[in-house]
């Protein structure tokens, strides 16, 4: 019988309950009985030896449930080899604790962070399967993650409510969207809701060419403008600064986000009522959408067959509609941005989409 431990790091996203069940009903078809234990809070239960034995009912009736029934946490890999506060080595407590209860594989759904951990305690010689979880989709080696189309719909949604009123008005909109380091939850949120501007951290934008965009648009006779903004979205002329003085700005800044400050840049320039939304958590919040279902229950399936093969060190990603496996040494470290020479922002483009550079 195998020992299977599982957590989930990281910010919540609403499949990770259902790419673990798709985990647990893959080894119960597969292998019968087998025995897991679930880790609570992510990597911090791991550490401190925080878990609790698990059937197959636990896992029964989540596939619509968001968030996580383990919970979860953000531990920086930065720091996992730095000793807690009380001088615990919090990898050697990870390893064991793995070793007590004589695992067999430890599944770990999570972002890079945790992918970054994932592949640390697979060369420390532990059996690590991983599976892509996050709403920002920007783990490098797969082209989706579970979590990013529920996102995207949450984040989309809010930009179609945003259109009637913005037309009743004949007011400017900004949405601010998640997306701190890349921006393709805005991206795709801004196509899919007819956002006529889109500001993402892969294309710093020039502030003049937001506000003829803005302009064009009223000469056109079109009076409310909406822009869908990430919140890692940044201008040229900040992108030149080094980090220490864009920190130096930030801090200095009149305005707590990019959005409020954005809009505050666009009435002083235009005249133009400028109002913020910023639907922030709910994009992470409620229940998974149906192809987030399929995805994360096609994924967790195929790590069950990785750890029935004994297949390990592996992330488990989706090329096109197909599911396939990496090494995590492909993945762990590495982020995946919105290229500017992607054909999307040419399409996108050529819808009469500004991007502000």
């Amino acid at each position: 019988m195998k020992r299977i431990g599982m957590l989930t790091s990281g910010g919540d996203c609403q499949a990770l309950n259902a790419t673990m069940r798709g985990v647990v009903k893959g080894l119960h078809t597969m292998m019968g009985d087998v025995e897991i234990y679930g880790f609570e809070d992510g990597y911090k239960g791991l550490i401190y030896g925080k878990y609790r034995r698990m059937t197959g009912r636990d896992f029964s009736g989540i596939l619509t449930r968001g968030g996580t029934i383990l919970g979860t946490s953000r531990q920086p890999f930065k720091k996992m080899r730095t000793p807690d506060e009380n001088g615990l080595d919090k990898v050697e407590a990870m390893k064991s604790t793995y070793k007590y209860l004589g695992l067999d594989c430890l599944v770990v759904l999570g972002g890079n962070g945790s992918q970054k951990s994932a592949h640390m305690l697979s060369e420390e010689g532990l059996n690590v399967v991983s599976l892509p979880k996050t709403i920002d989709n920007d783990l490098y080696g797969t082209d989706m993650t579970f979590g990013f189309q529920s996102a995207v719909d949450i984040a989309t949604q809010a930009i179609d409510c945003i259109h009637t009123t913005a037309a009743s008005h004949n007011r400017v909109f900004v949405v601010e969207l998640m997306g701190h380091k890349v921006g393709w939850v805005t991206l795709h949120a801004g196509i899919a809701g007819g956002a006529d501007i889109i500001l993402i951290p892969e294309i710093p934008y020039n502030l003049n060419h937001v506000i003829s965009a803005i302009q064009r648009r009223s000469e056109q006779g079109k009076g409310f403008t909406i822009l869908a903004v990430a919140e890692g979205a940044i201008s040229k002329e900040d992108a030149a600064l080094s980090k220490k003085d864009y920190k130096a700005k930030l801090a200095g800044r009149k305005h707590s986000t990019v959005g409020y400050e954005l809009a505050s840049q666009i009435e002083a320039a235009t005249g133009h009522e400028v109002r913020v939304t910023i639907p922030g958590h709910t994009q992470r919040g409620g229940s998974p959408v149906p192809f987030d279902r399929v995805i994360s229950s096609r994924l967790g399936v195929t790590a069950a067959e990785l750890i029935k093969n004994e297949d390990y060190g592996k992330m488990v990603i989706m090329k096109g509609y197909e599911i396939d496996t990496i090494p995590l040494a492909e993945t762990a470290g590495k982020l995946k941005y919105v290229s500017p020479e992607d054909p999307i922002i040419r399409q996108a483009k050529n819808l009469g989409i500004s991007f502000g550079d």
